[in-house]
């Protein structure tokens, strides 16, 4: 496999941890300021922009957003399928 692909592989494996520890964070009861409020807002710029596209799809069930876990699955059937035509 060429170097771009390794790249865009490592990206989506980047990107879904990234999605991931996203979503742990909104475990973590908000403080008003301070570092973890500025790492959840970075990650939250960083993620809801595709997790949005899933939100609009799949309506949350009581209090579980799936959404981000088929974000996931998502990013990791395109990386099957990057790797299966390479």
């Amino acid at each position: 496999m060429g170097v771009i692909v390794r790249l865009l592989l490592t990206l989506i494996d980047i990107y879904s941890m990234i999605i991931v520890v996203y979503c742990l964070m909104s475990w973590i009861p908000r403080g008003g300021s301070g570092f973890i409020e500025d790492v959840r807002t970075v990650l939250a710029s960083i993620c809801e922009p595709y997790l949005g596209l899933f939100r609009r799809i799949i309506p949350p069930f009581g209090m579980i957003d799936f959404s981000p876990i088929v974000a996931i699955i998502v990013l990791q059937v395109l990386r099957y399928v990057i790797i299966a035509i390479l």
